[in-house]
């Protein structure tokens, strides 16, 4: 009770201070401005009352500012309850919890506080510079807890401190990560509100939108081949499929069913490889064409579009195969059909007039007005920009015969809609084309800058068939990336310029560093547990076994740890050596040491049995007692004290 009834010293408070500003940087971004202001003022006045030693405010206006900043996190955001009001409440009491530092128990609930805020930070993002700076922020929490008890050692003393505290904890924090039970789900997020902005495809398909997308650097997903990399003009990652479309933008219809099972053969060579699925915040799934196999909680669409039954909030790892060369839809359905074949009643004159003329021309052979499609895009010298005009309502005639320039979107939008106009079944499909291998780890990356869509054109007899309008006039796009396809002068996202090799090469590093990370920290799931202890002979565990495990596990480290203390201290501990041959001396005099005794004390016993060493005994006991509870005892001190108890002879 009288250790938590000292007053809180001067250094203690600048722990305090600082590892209160520590723990509450990060989450600026995180709270409201007005909040940010008031924590930077309530720290600033706790730094001149400790700079000037005033006194600490009266308790009637602390509970005055508690009222304020509840009711400002009330207003802000009409509740205390959930992940962002309860980290600004903890950013109010902290803040404020500051201001009446008086005894040891308040610095000892400022710092539970900031360990507190330190896990807050991992609501919002688990990136590694995210754990870096938590870690950076538990270790001057920790030496400012010892500062609590013992503020006498210098700060680098507290720091080292610290340090050895937590790296004594290490290896419990990797046995319980590794062992203890884990649940599905994200590691630190909360998945109602974690991901509610996040980027990439829409369900909607206007002119422009993919071009906008095409500016992200954001990793849509990344992929591990279990064989070679396919060639580049094969890695088309389908995602939605757009039937609908209402004269200026193309949407994603609900579909009449979904497959539990692939309804297609395959056909030719399958391509193993496994997905690690970025949030999106949408249903589906990207899979190389054609999917052959389905995650598990998904199905297929009647337009075989992967979906999973719930939100993609989290990032999401399966294991896929592929059929580039199946044949799917030979037996498409009447509906199916009927829905790939509806146009607006109106608009686009001029592609209406030359998709009658084909239909005139060829009748019902949809290979024919197929190959003169392919050939009247490949006739009007389109251009693929990045920064395409915009466009008024009759976006396909605009595209085709006035700008003649377009992105994807426009590509595909306009075939179809010609397609359409001459009879033939056809459909937008959106998702992504290509990507990067990283040369470090092997893994193909697939960004934002990736997002592609082509058209699907049905013919009777075949399928459903794919075809690409954007390679008939920037073949380059398909067969290498978006930076060859795009015309020079025209701004590229800063990750897809190839022009700077160490940039590339240092973004591979790190992409790669951040894909571990992800896939074994953060992707850390039952799943890879499982696996885990399948490979350590635990191929069925329960709770009983994984319990009797981390016991025997935690209390092996336990005593590996205890066993290093001990050696350790007997070890580096001269000056305890030293002291017990100099009482022993003093024993053959009949002096004994009581342990429980001071060394001054003690001193200033035996000087009155022997007066005439009383100095040499008070300078032993002296550099004794500097040695071993001093703040900063002298480099020489130690032999001092060897040398000095070598020639007292009594």
């Amino acid at each position: 009770m009288a250790r938590a009834s000292r007053p809180v010293s001067r250094r203690q408070a600048w722990w305090l201070l600082a590892t209160a500003l520590a723990a509450s940087l990060p989450l600026v971004p995180q709270v409201p401005p007005w909040l940010s202001l008031a924590t930077a003022t309530a720290f600033i006045w706790r730094a001149a009352l400790t700079w000037r030693q005033w006194h600490l405010p009266p308790r009637w206006l602390l509970v005055l500012l508690v009222i304020a900043g509840t009711a400002g996190v009330v207003l802000q955001y009409r509740t205390i309850f959930g992940r962002t009001p309860g980290i600004a409440m903890l950013v109010v009491f902290l803040a404020l919890k500051l201001l009446e530092l008086r005894a040891a128990r308040d610095a000892v609930a400022t710092a539970l506080l900031c360990y507190f805020l330190v896990l807050g930070q991992f609501l919002f993002t688990q990136t590694i510079p995210t754990a870096i700076l938590a870690g950076l922020t538990v270790l001057i929490t920790t030496a400012a807890l010892l500062a609590a008890s013992d503020d006498r050692p210098p700060p680098q003393q507290q720091l080292r401190r610290a340090a050895l505290m937590l790296a004594q904890a290490l290896p419990f924090m990797l046995l319980l990560f590794l062992l203890f039970p884990r649940v599905q789900g994200p590691l630190w997020g909360i998945p109602q509100d974690r991901f509610s902005a996040v980027s990439g495809l829409s369900d909607t398909l206007s002119p422009g939108s993919i071009a906008q997308l095409s500016q992200s650097d954001a990793v849509a997903f990344r992929v591990r081949f279990k064989g070679e990399v396919p060639p580049q003009s094969q890695l088309y990652w389908r995602g939605p499929v757009m039937s609908s479309f209402d004269g200026r933008s193309w949407r994603v219809t609900q579909t009449s069913g979904a497959y539990a099972e692939i309804p297609y053969a395959g056909v030719g060579a399958s391509v193993d490889y496994e997905v690690t699925l970025e949030p999106h915040g949408k249903f589906w799934l990207f899979a190389l064409e054609l999917p052959a196999t389905l995650p598990p909680n998904s199905a297929l669409t009647s337009d075989y579009q992967p979906i999973a039954r719930q939100a993609v909030r989290n990032r999401l790892r399966y294991a896929q195969r592929a059929w580039p060369e199946a044949v799917a839809g030979v037996n498409e359905t009447p509906r199916m059909l009927r829905d790939a074949l509806t146009l607006p009643t109106d608009g686009n004159p001029r592609m209406r007039a030359i998709g009658a003329a084909w239909r005139t021309q060829h009748g019902d052979d949809g290979a024919a007005i197929l190959a003169a499609a392919e050939d009247f895009f490949a006739r009007q010298l389109l251009i693929y920009t990045l920064n395409p005009p915009l466009l008024g309502p009759d976006t396909v005639d605009e595209f085709l015969f006035d700008t003649k320039r377009g992105f994807c979107e426009h590509f595909a939008a306009a075939f179809v809609f010609a397609l359409r106009a001459a009879g033939v079944p056809a459909r937008v499909v959106a998702g992504y084309q290509g990507g990067e291998v990283n040369p470090v780890d092997g893994y193909l990356v697939v960004r934002q800058y990736d997002a592609h869509a082509w058209a699907e054109i049905w013919i009777a007899g075949r399928g459903w068939i794919r075809i690409d309008p954007t390679a008939i006039s920037a073949p380059r796009r398909v067969s290498s990336n978006l930076a060859a396809a795009i015309p020079a002068g025209e701004g590229l996202p800063f990750l897809a310029r190839a022009d700077l090799a160490w940039l590339r090469e240092l973004r591979h590093r790190l992409d790669a560093v951040t894909n571990g990370w992800n896939q074994w920290v953060l992707g850390y799931n039952p799943q890879r547990q499982r696996d885990l202890l399948a490979t350590l002979g635990m191929s069925e565990p329960d709770w009983r076994s994984m319990t009797a495990v981390l016991s025997v596990l935690c209390g092996g480290v336990m005593l590996g740890l205890t066993a290093w203390i001990l050696r350790k201290r007997l070890r580096i501990d001269p000056a305890l050596a030293a002291w017990r041959r100099f009482t022993a001396r003093l024993a053959r005099r009949g002096i004994v040491w009581r342990t429980w005794e001071g060394p001054l004390a003690f001193a200033e016993r035996a000087a009155r049995h022997i007066p005439t060493h009383a100095e040499r005994i008070g300078e032993i006991a002296a550099l004794y007692a500097r040695l071993r509870y001093g703040p900063a005892p002298q480099a020489d001190d130690l032999a001092q004290l060897k040398t000095r108890i070598a020639a007292f002879k009594p």
